[in-house]
């Protein structure tokens, strides 16, 4: 898929980006630092990572059902555990990082028979899991080491300046709009709907959903650094992985690779704890996320498979090819 994101910048703009600070890590750092993460990993490390995956991709798929209810959509929890597994091996291993929610959205708004409906629950749910990481972000940032300040607000800044430009271009533009009502006025209007009826009116759900599949990324992450031969306590490391998440969450990166090793190993290097430790978490996490998404390239062989029947068993009912979903999802 090629083009421009939904962010603004083109996917190769944000891949290059991502693949810049890789190289730039990789260069830096012996290359002991990446070979002695791909040791660490064992069968208790990969069935951690399939259980802690399991959760979480529960718990986000279980937060999207939860928005798309509230716009009116229709969303059975077992395809939305599917689809998010989907997305999340797509994010994994395509540049950029937000390909598979693209795809999510897209896939959603077909099969719903509503786009502009589907698309929006999907980015309306990804904006609360990062609304709730910038607000863990902020409430543990004076936790962190005095020389993570620094990068720690630009983190954190990024991501809530994001949020917040989005809330303040939806502001202005009902406001301009507001006399002729042109088709883009009418766009925002349905957005700032959906986001009342999706998010607000649904706020504490959304809210529990979101800080338990947060507590299951850093889950992920505490496993890594244990499988590193990382023994600092649970509340020194906490702060350093909400960290190391944020920059994870920044759309520039390759399959997740880039900013996250970079801002893991300068966080463990300010906390006393080895630069080249904490990018051996990092590259151990990156390993164990990717196990993680697995079951999504299994979801994609099925549908592969499924449509290739498709012309031998010919179109659904009505004369219409069915969709992911078995109806029309509404």
């Amino acid at each position: 898929m090629t083009g421009a994101t939904p962010h603004g910048w083109p996917v190769w703009a944000r891949a290059l980006a991502g693949f810049a600070v890789l190289a730039a890590v990789v260069w830096w750092y012996p290359v002991e630092a990446f070979t002695d993460a791909m040791g660490a990993v064992d069968a208790g490390g990969v069935l951690a990572a399939l259980g802690i995956g399991a959760v979480t991709t529960t718990l986000s798929a279980a937060r999207w059902r939860t928005v798309a209810r509230g716009v009116g959509l229709r969303l059975p929890l077992r395809h939305a555990v599917a689809d998010y597994y989907l997305a999340v091996f797509l994010n994994a291993v395509l540049p950029a990082g937000v390909l598979g929610d693209v795809h999510r959205a897209l896939s959603h708004g077909r099969y719903s028979g509503d786009m502009g409906r589907g698309v929006r629950a999907v980015v309306l749910e990804r904006m609360a899991g990062q609304a709730v990481l910038a607000a863990t972000g902020a409430a543990l940032l004076f936790v962190l080491p005095a020389a993570l300040l620094g990068p720690g607000l630009r983190a954190l800044g990024a991501t809530a300046g994001v949020l917040a430009a989005v809330v303040l271009v939806l502001a202005v533009g009902l406001r301009v709009g507001r006399a002729r009502r042109p088709r883009w006025w009418r766009a925002l209007r349905a957005a700032k709907d959906d986001a009342r009826a999706g998010l607000f009116a649904r706020g504490p759900r959304v809210v529990v959903l979101s800080v338990a599949a947060l507590a299951g990324y850093v889950s992920l992450f505490l496993v890594a650094s244990r499988l590193a031969g990382v023994t600092a306590p649970v509340l020194q490391l906490v702060p350093l992985l909400v960290l190391a998440l944020l920059a994870m969450s920044l759309p520039v990166n390759v399959g997740g690779w880039g900013p996250r090793e970079a801002v893991t190993a300068l966080a463990f290097g300010a906390a006393g704890l080895g630069s080249r430790e904490g990018l051996t978490v990092s590259v151990v996490y990156g390993l164990l996320a990717l196990v993680a998404a697995l079951p999504g390239a299994v979801v994609l062989l099925v549908r592969l498979v499924q449509r290739r029947q498709v012309p031998r068993e010919g179109l659904g009912e009505g004369g219409e090819q069915g969709s992911p979903l078995g109806g029309r999802g509404r």
